[in-house]
């Protein structure tokens, strides 16, 4: 893209390096998010949180193929859209594939259970409960 000049300069190689484990800032209200998919820069990408407020975040969750999020509940409701990749997401006495493009949600408290199929990318939507 418009960086490969920019990447293939040597003086410029430590910034790469920094980059690559900088935290990614949060977006700000009004700031437009790009979520498409990854494609190949899939494989090099974590999980980074999009935006947190009060109430709301937003994370987009990497998982490489085989990786499982064993069971566990959150205290708020969540939507869970798959971006791009396959995984199988258990809830509520069933497994579901959820392929790109598609989107679920849960209620607080529900225990479920996340395993990629293929590598995907996920974004997750948390409402945050206060104690």
């Amino acid at each position: 893209g418009c960086l490969g000049h920019f990447y293939s300069r040597p003086e410029n190689r430590s910034f790469i390096q920094e980059y690559k484990i900088m935290a990614i800032p949060h977006s700000q209200p009004g700031e437009l998010v790009d979520v498409q998919p990854l494609g190949d820069a899939l494989a090099n990408q974590k999980t980074y949180t999009i935006s947190k407020t009060e109430d709301l975040e937003l994370i987009r969750l990497i998982l490489p193929a085989g990786k499982i999020i064993p069971t566990h509940r959150t205290p708020g409701q969540i939507t869970v859209q798959c971006i791009e990749g396959e995984v199988h997401f258990s809830a509520m006495g069933q497994e579901q594939k959820l392929e790109a493009g598609q989107l679920l949600f849960l209620l607080p408290g529900v225990p479920h259970s996340v395993r990629a199929v293929k590598d995907s990318s996920l974004l997750l939507t948390l409402v945050l409960q206060h104690k």
